[in-house]
């Protein structure tokens, strides 16, 4: 049985952190639109965005060192590390904004202060560490970082790392006290519940089986209402497809040039689970380390405080594995599915290209309990395996497409927007830091998709996130003011670093 619905303006696809901004952007950049929200799962933020399904870092390039490269004469190049921070900000002000306005309570609830620290062994990645430390520490975007390779200090700042540490070995570390530890499942339900608030319709275990152009220039998706076994009809002036995994296929669906010879890669992850809440209370940071020669950027080994369900916990990870599936709740089928004539000889180059990382994975896919506990002493020297349990962690779906500089068939480690040329639909694509800067990427989205409301939009914006369309590194003055301002929104302040 198939039923017709009504027109909407705006139709976003998937309760993920990605709708939940653009969706929150819009109800206050045109609050007179109606919006529609489709999710297969049965609530908000259950798959990519869920708390266990992600690294909660509010990714702002404190402490992630593959967003420092070495280049070939030996100096760092921070660029990645300025922009990706440049957009954490621009998600802090949104939020503080929400707040502010007493639109969403409660910040504690998704952020909290926590040290964001990079940690490195050995002479070769402490001299690397270093030079970071120096590019980056007269920065004003990361005022406040620390150096050291004092064990004495290290002992303060890592009990749990330096506990039975070999004494001769170099280490040394860098740490931030404004990190942040995010919590995106629980941001993304709330800002579900601010939509409902504002006469968002948001229907759960709706699964979207297809899209199509319509004659008038609409786009038509057919619907299957999980609950009722119906098929739905909805029509909509604007698509938003912010599935996860599931936006490559959803986007091949719609046919629009720009969703040619692209593909897609899944990864999946695992973490280990502090379950001894003595050792939890030992450790109280973020801590990054140097990724594996061939390991995807995502793998970085880290060791994480978290605060999920208001409780700390401590996880290790991730380990990186393979599954064909898309989406964690997806299909075995996802990844055969997704080759489709115009990006096969894409999918197929990057297969040869990445043969290294292909090995990576198998190879992680094959550790044992006891090489996965080896690993893990590389971080807590002490640790025993009956503390710590698995987690499986979410999918991620990498883009391969082809580029100039990288040929056909260059797999991408980013997040990447796809519009349709007349912006009448867009879909988000790829992975970390994603999550992190979800502002930034919907305000691409609304720049691309609606090019003549944005200029009437734009004190609107400004007066939402006060940097946009300026560079805080370039402008220490307002970046202290708005680091104020929004750890005050957030409830950022010193005294929770000194509870611990």
């Amino acid at each position: 049985m198939s039923n017709i619905q009504g027109k909407t303006d705006v139709i976003l696809i998937g309760a993920g952190i990605m709708s939940a901004t653009l969706g929150s952007l819009l109800k206050e950049l045109a609050p007179e639109w109606d919006i529609k929200v489709f999710e297969k799962l049965e609530s908000a933020g259950e798959e990519s965005s869920n708390e266990w399904n992600n690294a909660g870092t509010g990714h702002s390039a404190l402490c992630e060192l593959n967003y420092t490269v070495e280049k070939p004469d030996g100096s760092i190049d921070i660029s990645k590390a300025i922009s990706i921070n440049e957009q954490f900000q621009l998600s802090r002000q949104f939020w503080s904004y929400l707040v502010n306005s007493n639109l969403i309570q409660n910040p504690q609830e998704f952020i909290r202060q926590l040290p964001h620290m990079s940690l490195v062994l050995g002479e070769k990645d402490v001299t690397f560490l270093q030079k970071r430390f120096k590019a980056l520490s007269d920065n004003p975007l990361f005022q406040g970082m620390e150096y050291t390779e004092d064990p004495k200090k290290l002992k303060e700042w890592v009990p749990l790392i330096m506990e039975g540490r070999a004494s001769n070995e170099p280490v040394a570390a860098t740490k931030i006290d404004s990190g942040t530890d995010v919590n995106f499942g629980a941001l993304t339900r709330i800002l579900f519940d601010h939509l409902k608030s504002q006469n968002v319709e948001v229907n759960y275990k709706h699964s979207v089986e297809d899209i199509k152009r319509t004659e008038d220039g609409l786009w038509e998706l057919k619907i299957w209402n999980m609950a009722t076994g119906n098929i739905e009809r909805h029509y909509a002036k604007f698509v938003f497809i912010g599935a996860g995994g599931g936006s490559l296929p959803l986007l091949q669906k719609t046919g629009i040039p720009e969703s040619k010879h692209i593909g897609g890669f899944p990864v999946s992850g695992l973490f280990m689970v502090c379950n001894n809440p003595e050792v939890v209370e030992k450790h109280h940071a973020k801590v990054y380390g140097k990724a594996k020669v061939g390991a995807p950027p995502m793998s970085v080994p880290h060791l994480d405080t978290r605060f999920i369900d208001n409780k700390k916990t401590l996880l290790f990870g991730p380990f990186a594995g393979f599954s064909p599936k898309f989406l964690k709740t997806g299909s075995n089928l996802d990844l055969i599915g997704s080759v489709k004539p115009n990006n096969v000889l894409t999918m197929l180059a990057a297969g040869v290209k990445e043969l290294s990382l292909t090995k990576y994975l198998i190879q992680q896919l094959m550790l044992s309990k006891e090489q996965r506990l080896e690993e893990l002493r590389e971080f807590i020297p002490n640790a025993k395996l009956e503390d710590w349990d698995m987690v499986v962690a979410g999918q991620r779906v990498q883009v391969i497409k082809d580029t100039e500089k990288g040929g056909k068939g260059t797999l991408q480690f980013g997040t990447e927007v796809i519009t349709a040329a007349d912006g009448s639909i867009a879909a988000l694509l790829g992975a970390s830091p994603g999550a992190s800067t979800a502002v930034h990427v919907m305000l691409q989205v609304l720049e691309r998709c609606f090019p003549r409301q944005i200029e009437d939009w734009e004190s609107k914006i400004k007066e939402m996130i006060p940097s946009y369309g300026e560079s805080l590194m370039d402008n220490p003055e307002l970046l202290d003011k708005i680091h104020g301002t929004t750890a005050e929104a957030l409830g950022l302040v010193e005294k929770e670093l000194v509870l611990h």
